[in-house]
């Protein structure tokens, strides 16, 4: 018997990404993206209700305004791209992006910190120069995909601002550089919040190119988180991540949207932190400025990004 009920959800679900879609198209193309775009944004995504969110068709718009406010979703990726790709890099190589990388408008910064990790076991090594090979390529293949409208790489600090977050999260003197476990710990910080942001960028993307592209990095940010999250499972390292999955919970709102890597109890694990259905949870780029600036409240810098983000989706949300 069809569940009536249970398909008025769905529909109604699908409702309400669409109109969202065409209240940021029609903003873009009002020359509002600015600050259209960002308050869209950042009140999209961050369902944790337990039901699935439909893709919606792009509504008839305009391929100027789509293009418009696609490019202010890509260019909100890059920036996440940017701070995970100098992680990975200078993680398993011990040297960051070269400069071609890392070029483009708005404010370019530096990166602070960061440094190669001696890796004591060879798996964790070689997952780690696999993860900073796709990370730069994510780069690569965004830029390429923005042109001239890519924004520059912002000031990044991948040394002070993980300090912080382990204080938060209270873990004191946090270095995610100093052994194989640590390091396993700061790909965990970085990963489950960029997998969950691009869940909530990919509905709103209408160039049928670049929904094919967003989608394909949400699928590589998905291998590397679990990767990680496995890693951490099976070298029996259970509770420091709870500890930083509380931490991130804490900054982004009252959703609960984060889940360690223990399960029930013993005999089963939580590789995968997802809602009732088995899907990945979504977060708005507000919720996730918040973890990466590290402030609950509105703000537009701080933490990872000290000068804050490029291009006109940067703020975070206020979720105190």
């Amino acid at each position: 018997m069809i569940d009536q009920e249970k398909i008025a959800t769905v529909l109604d679900a699908a409702a309400l990404r669409s109109a969202e879609r065409r209240r940021f198209l029609s903003l873009v193309g009002r020359g509002g993206a600015a600050a259209g775009g960002l308050a869209l944004l950042s009140a999209c995504g961050g369902s944790s209700s337990g039901s699935a969110t439909p893709t919606p068709t792009p509504t008839a718009t305009s391929t100027s305004s789509t293009e418009a406010a696609d490019i202010s979703i890509l260019n909100y990726a890059l920036n996440l791209e940017y701070l995970s790709a100098q992680y990975f890099s200078w993680a398993a190589q011990g040297s960051g992006l070269p400069a071609s990388d890392t070029s483009g408008t708005g404010t370019a910064g530096s990166v602070t910190g960061g440094t190669q990790v001696t890796f004591a076991d060879p798996i964790v090594a070689a997952c780690a120069r696999e993860i900073a090979r796709d990370e730069r390529a994510h780069v690569e293949y965004l830029r390429a995909q923005l042109g001239s409208s890519a924004v520059a790489m912002p000031a990044i600090d991948i040394s002070n601002a993980f300090a912080a977050l382990g204080q938060l999260a209270g873990v004191a003197s946090f270095n995610p550089y100093a052994s194989d476990e640590n390091f396993l710990y700061g790909a965990f910080i970085l990963k489950d919040v960029i997998v969950t942001a691009y869940k909530g960028l990919a509905p709103l993307v209408g160039t049928p190119a670049w929904i094919a592209g967003v989608a394909g990095i949400l699928g590589a940010e998905s291998y590397h988180a679990g990767l990680i999250r496995t890693l951490l499972y099976q070298k029996g390292f259970t509770v420091t991540p709870t500890k930083f999955s509380d931490a991130r919970d804490g900054l982004d709102g009252s959703t609960d949207l984060d889940q360690g890597i223990a399960g029930a109890d013993t005999s089963i694990s939580n590789v995968a932190p997802v809602d009732g259905n088995g899907i990945v949870y979504s977060r708005s780029t507000g919720q996730a400025l918040n973890i990466f600036f590290l402030n609950k409240a509105a703000a537009t810098s701080g933490g990872f990004f000290p000068s804050g983000v490029n291009g006109t989706v940067n703020a975070s949300a206020a979720s105190g």
